[in-house]
């Protein structure tokens, strides 16, 4: 078995706002897989834990990620030949995953 790949996101959200970031955005993950057509999961098992699996393609990406005040360290199981790109999915994510959790909040609490 391969070993996970572990990225860091940091932040200045602080953990509950991060949390609440990742519990309404979590869907959109889908749209950053290839094609768009990735079926996503996602449980809290712990209070600072979410538990992901990202299926597209005959591919499925299990992992968790684990929210502290100034990080989420996402811990990422790729399968097979997903595990042979492992440098690229993380520069990806981290890119990604950045925009997904600091950027622009769409619905605003007022």
């Amino acid at each position: 078995m391969a070993e996970p790949l572990v990225i860091d996101l940091p932040h200045t959200l602080g953990a509950e706002e991060a949390k609440r970031r990742m519990r309404e955005r979590v869907g959109a993950l889908g749209s950053f897989v290839p094609g768009g057509a990735a079926t996503v999961k996602a449980s809290w098992p712990s209070e600072d834990r979410m538990a992901l699996e990202v299926a597209a393609l005959g591919q499925t990406v299990t992992g968790t990620a684990d929210v502290a005040n100034a990080n989420v360290r996402l811990t990422l199981v790729l399968p097979g030949m997903l595990a042979m790109m492992a440098g690229p999915i993380a520069t990806a994510i981290r890119g990604e995953g950045s925009k997904l959790l600091l950027g622009e909040d769409p619905s605003p609490r007022r």
